[in-house]
């Protein structure tokens, strides 16, 4: 399922980054960035945080979608665990995130950062709490 016409993602931070979200749906999500100098670590490869943000979205969000009215709920990530595989300086990535086991307020999700070649750039897992929003508190 694509995000919804509509759906904001209202993330100020992810958007700040240029980090997009591509598609959401019940236990999955994915997020695209076109990396850019801005990106970049004094190495000139992509900074650890910025990968670790795409990561904790595609987990956090795969979690979000309630499978009804596609209305994205809210989550704090408990834990996260990232494991740096390969190296990248330019290109789109994709985060896609999964869902892998979901209670009435922790999930489990796990994600793959891959660039556009296909090469698997970073992994991560992770617990997540579901939660209010500030508007419901």
């Amino acid at each position: 399922m694509n995000a919804p016409a509509g759906l904001q993602m209202d993330n100020p931070l992810l958007e700040d980054l240029g980090i997009r979200l591509a598609s959401v749906g019940p236990g999955r999500s994915t997020f695209e960035l076109d990396v850019a100098p801005r990106h970049l670590n004094r190495q000139g490869s992509l900074q650890g945080g910025v990968t670790a943000t795409l990561l904790d979205a595609a987990c956090g969000y795969a979690g979000l979608h309630d499978g009804t009215n596609g209305v994205l709920g809210h989550a704090v990530t408990v834990m996260l665990t990232i494991s740096y595989i390969s190296k990248v300086d330019s290109g789109r990535l994709s985060a896609i995130g999964s869902v892998t086991k979901s209670g009435r307020n922790l999930y489990f999700a796990s994600a793959e950062l891959v660039a556009e070649s296909g090469e698997l750039v970073a992994t991560a897992q992770g617990t997540f709490k579901r939660s209010r929003s500030h508007q419901e508190s």
